[in-house]
Order: C-alpha cells, then sequence, then structure tokens
C-alpha cells in the first residue's frame, strides 16, 4: 500500500485539555512564543502565562511561527511573573521548572500520574528561568542529552516535557 500524507483537514483527533499551565518567564523571541502556542495547544495545555518581556499575541512573526493556535489556548501577559507563579503555588499547581539544577531530576525519573495540576516554568532564551522564580519551584527537571551541548531550545525542551506528561496522565483525564 502506498504512504501518502494527509492534509489538515484530513487529520481529526479528540481534542483533550489536561490541568497544565505553561508559565514563560521572559521569553523574548516571537517565533518561540508562537511555537509555545502551537506546542502547548498540540498537547493540551490549559493555559499559557507570559510576562510583559514577551511579544503579544497579534505580532506577526509570533502569529506566523504559532498558525492560529493562539487563537485557540487561553494566554495572558504579567508585569509580574513572580507573582502569577506564587498565585499559582496557593491555587494547588505543582511548579516545576524544566531546568538544569544541581537538583533538577531527570525527565525520565518522574511519574506525573498523582500530580493533580501542573505549571511548567520554562525561562529565557539566553539566561533560563531567573533565580527568583527558581526559588519558588517545587522541583526542576531535566532532559537527558549525549552530546556536548548542555541544553537546546526552551521550545523543544517544552514539547518533550509535554509528549511525556501527557503521555502519562492521559488516561486519567
Amino acid at each position: 500500500m502506498e504512504q501518502i500524507q494527509l492534509k489538515h483537514d484530513e487529520v481529526t483527533q479528540a481534542r483533550c485539555i489536561f490541568p497544565i499551565y505553561v508559565v514563560c518567564d521572559n521569553i523574548r523571541s516571537p517565533e518561540n512564543a508562537g511555537m509555545i502556542f502551537r506546542i502547548s495547544e498540540a498537547f493540551g495545555v490549559q493555559k499559557i502565562h507570559f510576562s510583559n518581556a514577551s511579544p503579544k499575541s497579534d505580532n506577526t512573526r509570533l502569529k506566523r511561527a504559532a498558525r492560529s493556535t493562539q487563537s485557540f489556548i487561553e494566554h495572558e501577559y504579567s508585569s509580574d511573573i513572580k507573582n502569577v507563579v506564587i498565585q499559582l503555588k496557593k491555587d494547588g499547581f505543582s511548579l516545576i521548572g524544566i531546568e538544569i539544577t544541581n537538583t533538577s531530576k531527570s525527565l525520565r525519573n518522574i511519574s506525573f500520574v498523582s500530580y493533580e495540576k501542573i505549571a511548567l516554568v520554562i525561562g529565557a532564551e539566553k539566561n533560563g528561568i531567573s533565580s527568583e522564580i527558581l526559588e519558588i519551584l517545587d522541583s526542576c527537571i531535566h532532559i537527558p542529552m549525549y552530546g556536548k551541548n548542555s541544553s537546546m531550545n526552551v521550545v523543544n525542551a517544552l514539547a518533550i516535557t509535554l509528549y511525556e506528561i501527557s503521555s502519562q496522565i492521559q488516561n486519567r483525564v
């Protein structure tokens, strides 16, 4: 049988929203912000929080990268992302940074099934999650890598993490 690529309107999938928020600590690239929308929508993220330093959802380059997903996912911008993180903690979210730290655990070794609500925190393209936000987080996870480079693009890290989390919790929802 010949294998033929399907067009977007030929693909059907059940829409599922997970109790996952993504918190963006100073993401500045319009392309990265757009891809955060696209990846988050693909993996059923409920809401995205951006700092005011991030490009707004009407930015042309963001919209091109997002491919309209900014219209399908709840999002907001905040002048104080630290207060957003503090409020999410008060609201019962487990605050998990995607960051390599001296105490971060491998993504492979985490079971997300028992987490009720997850807020994934990602950091700026150059410097990662700010130290004032790191102090508040419950934990950090990292993605095992095998090359010389110790980091990857923030959107790639988010995609890998969301894939793992949604794979683990999909039957719970």
